[in-house]
């Protein structure tokens, strides 16, 4: 079957999970106020695309390709990034929640998360180098073999980094949430 393709429309309001969505190619597209809630978005493609308040709850990305798009104040609970398609993978998330959302072993390099709140998310294996986690709340966020070399990390707070488990070579903190790099020795800093 072949996808239908779409270019540079703007789709408002739309509640893709009672009308139903149908993947496509979606190039320079604009999605403002949507709800993605639990919507299989398997083998689309979101190329250049923005997305502004929708709700992706819960969507199902096998082998969704998502290139340069844009999130901005969108809710992204439970998300697995990591069922993406590889392939020119990136984004930027922009006063996002993405509570709970999985970026296991993926490649994301740059990324920039900016006021974006990520509890429970599981960043673990992910290469996350020289990406930016402006005013990003991790609380409860999983750093395991995470490669953050590069990372800025200055204003992000409520994480924990183990530092002899993640890669962190030149990545940039700030006090007093460097605290986080000691949580594992259960030590009292005054």
């Amino acid at each position: 079957m072949e996808k239908n393709y779409i270019t540079e429309k703007t789709f408002e309001g739309i509640d893709f999970s009672v009308e139903g969505f149908h993947p496509a190619e979606y190039d320079q597209c604009t999605f403002n106020n949507c709800n993605f809630a639990k919507c299989d978005l398997s083998d689309s493609v979101f190329a250049d695309c923005g997305f502004n308040a929708c709700d992706l709850s819960l969507a199902k990305l096998g082998n969704t390709a998502i290139r340069d798009a844009i999130f901005i104040d969108c809710k992204m609970l439970g998300l697995r990034f990591e069922n993406c398609n590889e392939f020119g993978l990136s984004f930027t998330f922009d006063n996002c929640i993405l509570n709970d959302s999985s970026f296991y072993k993926i490649r994301i390099k740059k990324t920039i998360f900016k006021e974006c709140r990520m509890h429970d998310t599981d960043l673990s294996e992910a290469d996350l180098s020289a990406g930016v986690f402006d005013k990003c709340d991790l609380k409860g966020a999983v750093f395991n073999r995470t490669t953050l070399d590069k990372a800025d990390l200055r204003t992000a707070f409520n994480y924990s980094i183990d530092p002899e488990l993640n890669k962190i070579k030149k990545a940039q903190f700030s006090l007093p949430s460097v605290i986080g790099l000691l949580n594992k020795y259960d030590i009292k800093i005054a």
